[in-house]
């Protein structure tokens, strides 16, 4: 169950992350609001889900997962441009996540 918590505290994260434009500096109040839900969202399920789960390893999954999907949503729906060095990058966080998790089970 502390997984799916996890899972969607980096949905709500990234949700909240990807308002943060549409808040024009936090002066329009329904994108803020929604923004600042999220991230609320986010950090308390973030916190139940260590509960259960170790920091390092819920957070190596919380900053790689959502770091990956913010890039994929930037680039499809905010117009991000996505190169070599851009993807490259996200490989080497998705790898350092993977590798995280391994040495957790030990």
């Amino acid at each position: 169950m502390a997984y799916v918590l996890l899972g969607i505290a980096i949905l709500a994260e990234v949700l909240a992350t990807s308002l943060i434009k549409s808040t024009a500096g936090f002066s329009r109040l329904g994108p803020t609001v929604a923004c600042l839900g999220g991230y609320a969202l986010a950090f308390l399920l973030l916190a139940q889900a260590v509960k259960e789960i170790p920091v390092g390893v819920a957070y190596a999954l919380w900053s790689g997962l959502g770091t990956a999907a913010i890039v994929a949503i930037g680039a499809v729906f905010l117009g991000e441009s996505v190169g070599l060095a851009k993807l490259t990058g996200i490989a080497l966080i998705i790898a350092g996540v993977v590798i995280v998790n391994l040495a957790g089970e030990h």
